[in-house]
């Protein structure tokens, strides 16, 4: 009997795809002391291990300072890094990614700024603060497929720097993208649904919430550090191409104490590379 009943649980079991991949995108705010409560040293090891647990293939970060990338670094002991901070090198908030080096390998990497000068530290058009867009070409060392990932975060104030700067990134993507591999850009957009951002996106991709075959949490992904307010704005997400079918999306709203880890929710996919 207990064979039998070990039998079933294991015929219940589904391996892992090859061909399968965990992509999450986090806005970690940055380490600010006005934050008080709710700043960097009082959520770090909570933001961190809830990566941890997730394992996601690929973590696209936003408003990461030097000091955050660090230490996401040496938690984050399976995972390589790279980006650059919008002040240039490693100064100021980062729009980087992580990778989980067990299951990719990256063959190019890259981080150009949202402006009409995008391969020097720059600010573009009406925007408030430089912006920056790191992406990289990334090999599933399984398969042998490859796939390119874009993490960027559009300005906060400036409505002409949020169109032009993800119509650089579609520019930079159709550029670079000459083998028609499957493509994800994610990130903080702060930009809602109806925006002409969005709409300008899915002219040419798909939003990974429309598009997954289970939809899991909130619709919102800015809590502001809110926990008593419903959260309605969504500004986060995970766009894909063709070639990426979407599994799962989530929005986790995780907390402990009454506390989130950031002031954004992560959102988390799980997709197959086609």
């Amino acid at each position: 009997m207990p064979e039998l009943v070990f039998e079933r649980m294991q015929n219940r079991i589904q391996k892992k795809p090859e061909n399968e991949l965990k992509v999450m995108t986090y806005n970690v705010r940055l380490d600010i002391a006005s934050d008080e409560e709710n700043a960097w040293p009082n959520r770090k090891d909570f933001l961190t291990s809830q990566v941890l647990f997730l394992e996601p293939d690929i973590l696209g970060v936003q408003e990461a300072k030097p000091n955050q990338v660090e230490d996401l670094k040496a938690s984050l002991k399976n995972y390589k890094f790279f980006g650059k901070g919008r002040d240039g090198g490693q100064k100021g908030e980062h729009a980087g990614i992580y990778f989980n080096t067990k299951n990719l390998s990256v063959e190019q990497e890259h981080t150009f700024w949202l402006s009409e000068t995008p391969e020097v530290v720059s600010k573009g058009w009406d925007a408030a603060y430089p912006r920056v867009c790191t992406y990289g070409l990334f090999t599933l060392k399984q398969t042998k497929q490859k796939i390119w990932v874009f993490n960027t975060h559009l300005d906060h104030i400036g409505k002409v720097a949020q169109k032009d700067g993800m119509l650089l990134i579609l520019d930079k993507i159709k550029a670079v993208n000459t083998t028609n591999y499957p493509v994800i850009i994610m990130g903080d957009f702060n930009v809602e649904p109806d925006s002409e951002v969005i709409k300008i996106l899915k002219t040419q991709l798909s939003d990974s919430r429309e598009k997954a075959e289970v939809v899991f949490g909130p619709e919102g992904t800015f809590n502001a550090f809110k926990y008593d307010e419903p959260v309605t704005r969504r500004i986060d997400y995970i766009i894909v191409s063709n070639g990426i079918k979407v599994e799962k999306y989530a929005t986790l709203s995780s907390s402990i104490d009454l506390r989130f880890p950031s002031d954004h929710f992560p959102v988390f996919v799980t997709v197959i590379v086609e």
